[in-house]
């Protein structure tokens, strides 16, 4: 076994790259764009309402009779989607079943593009789900965004378009929306926001 330092992807400068390794547990590490980001763990509502959000979508990816299925939904996966953004780590995401391959999860991190990813905006992270991981997203021909957002209780979704993104959907407070790709669900937003 070799004692020399691991490679960084093709791509990555090598003290970026070290620098994700070292990076604290308690951090969430993404390179994005080439540079190192480096947030905190979800705060406690930014986590009630992913782990909700996930529930409500379980008729997609682990159906009971009757409801439609036909995805896989992860939670925090690593995403490697282009040379300069590896890895990326969306808060859930979502692949439409006849895209994937057998072995699909058996990787540790995933190059297929999603179809779909939620970005649950926090303070600490709205700047960096908003624009850079949004452009990432495009690039790598993710096709449905949505943009959850506790603290001001927003919903939004965008529809990937060839020059950027359609925001489709919008709504806030105790709405109910039918939001792409998941229209056969009505979400009840009061639901995510609840204690």
């Amino acid at each position: 076994m070799s004692d020399s330092a691991p490679v960084a992807p093709a791509g990555i400068r090598p003290d970026v790259w070290q620098a994700y390794l070292d990076a604290p547990e308690h951090m969430v590490a993404e390179i994005l764009g080439g540079e190192l980001h480096l947030q905190p763990r979800p705060r406690a509502r930014h986590a009630n309402v992913a782990g909700r959000l996930r529930r409500r979508l379980g008729a997609f990816d682990d159906p009971d009779a009757g409801e439609p299925g036909g995805w896989i939904i992860l939670v925090e996966p690593e995403l490697l989607l282009g040379p300069l953004d590896r890895p990326v780590v969306p808060d859930l995401c979502g692949w439409r079943r006849d895209r994937i391959p057998e072995d699909f999860l058996d990787p540790a991190a995933i190059t297929l593009a999603p179809d779909w990813v939620c970005e649950v905006l926090s303070e600490r992270t709205r700047g960096t789900d908003r624009v850079k991981k949004q452009r990432i997203y495009h690039r790598a021909g993710v096709a449905h965004v949505w943009h959850v957002d506790p603290d001001a209780r927003t919903f939004e979704v965008f529809r990937r378009e060839t020059e950027g993104w359609t925001l489709v959907v919008e709504a806030e407070g105790t709405e109910h929306v039918r939001a792409p790709p998941f229209e056969w669900l009505e979400l009840d937003l009061s639901r995510l926001w609840a204690v």
